[in-house]
């Protein structure tokens, strides 16, 4: 893995606001964390990489910009206030689909109405898909990750509007 390969992997990371990475490739180890972000105005990205037949360590923070990250929008949706929003969270670790296959339609989208055990998405583990489904009936208020992003145990799907 060269220098290039991992200055664009630190972009993407950032992109898709992923603090912790690991990737072994062969005899190839690299381990990237970030700091989180508390409107600290300069972000801290160690790189730790080890090949293992050479004795190679590189420690190399100059790769990660030093200049304050962009405004994120908020990850709570702003809509009208009707009423407490419910989330659905991801039950595991993966990669979020909206659709149950390339070119179809999403299962949701804002605006519909869904109801409980309806399929909101599907996030694929270690090549299974797993189908997320609604546990509250109301209205789709906002789909809060991309369709293809990878996603964390916990992390915010979708914000729901119960029905009252």
């Amino acid at each position: 893995m060269n220098l290039k390969e991992i200055k664009e992997l630190i972009e993407f990371l950032k992109e898709q606001e992923i603090a912790e990475f690991e990737l072994e490739r062969g005899d190839v180890k690299v381990r990237i964390k970030r700091a989180p972000d508390s409107n600290v105005q300069a972000q801290d990205t160690r790189i730790i990489a080890v090949q293992t037949p050479g004795p190679l360590v590189t420690d190399n923070s100059a790769i990660a910009a030093t200049s304050p990250p962009a405004a994120t929008p908020p990850k709570e949706p702003t809509v009208k206030a009707e009423g407490p929003l419910h989330t659905v969270r991801s039950p595991i670790v993966g990669t979020f689909y909206e659709s149950p296959s390339p070119g179809s339609p999403p299962f949701v989208k804002p605006g519909d109405v869904v109801e409980v055990g309806q399929v909101l998405c599907i996030v694929e583990a270690m090549k299974l898909m797993n189908e997320i489904e609604s546990d509250v009936a109301g209205e789709v208020v906002k789909r809060l990750v991309a369709n293809g992003q990878p996603i964390e145990y916990g992390q915010e799907l979708f914000a729901i509007r119960p029905k009252t």
